[in-house]
């Protein structure tokens, strides 16, 4: 596939060009900051972009805006966040919508080069892949105000790898459950959070959302 990369700190930047051309992707062009990435995005169209979160000038959110803005002009570019922290409002508005193209990991996986690769090319594939910490975060909740504390165990552990972007399939594999099994789990959780099957509407995308929130 074809990467552009977007990372301040010069040796992950350097390491990561290393990974991917060794594991025979293109990398077109690694960048320092959100305006560079918009730019050599614009200019070469890649398959997916990898960025992380906080980079010049202000070491905020630079990289963020920019994945977010790539999302919204190239829908069809795949887009990998990398942060050291988990960024609540980003990570819920980065899933909003089709909940396809798009990824958040924590760069502490990074280390665990299998997961990452993995990560890359599900997203580039028109996948989704959230780092379970990520998820876990994004759907921890005070127990009097949950509406996730209706869900059993094996519910939400459901829902964690459906925002996780994991497929049913995917999920039995994981989990070491029958398909049918996970099918019955996710049309429970589907009642229990009190999803209508209305037209026009993703439950799957909205059991993930509804609850997620700084």
């Amino acid at each position: 596939m074809r990467v552009i990369l977007a990372e301040d700190s010069t040796l992950l930047r350097e390491g990561l060009v290393r990974l991917l051309v060794e594991e025979g992707h293109e990398v077109v062009a690694s960048v320092g900051d959100g305006d560079a990435l918009l730019s050599t995005t614009a200019a070469y169209r890649p398959d997916v972009i990898v960025t992380d979160v906080r980079m010049p000038p202000t070491h905020t959110d630079e990289g963020l805006r920019a994945a977010l803005e790539i999302r919204k002009r190239w829908p069809e570019i795949g887009v990998l966040v990398l942060s050291q922290y988990v960024e609540k409002r980003y990570a819920t508005e980065l899933i909003t919508g089709d909940n396809e193209r798009v990824g958040y990991l924590l760069k502490d996986r990074v280390a665990q080069v299998g997961e990452f690769l993995d990560a890359l090319e599900r997203v580039a594939a028109g996948g989704a892949a959230f780092d379970p910490e990520v998820v876990r975060r994004l759907l921890a909740r005070t127990t009097h105000t949950d509406p996730l504390a209706k869900l059993t165990v094996r519910e939400r552990e459901v829902l964690e790898k459906m925002a996780q972007g994991h497929t049913n399939p995917g999920i039995a594999e994981s989990l070491f459950i029958s398909l049918s099994a996970v099918e019955k789990h996710v049309n429970a959780l589907f009642d229990k959070l009190e999803l209508a099957n209305t037209a026009g509407y993703s439950r799957r995308v909205l059991a993930i959302l509804r609850y997620l929130g700084s």
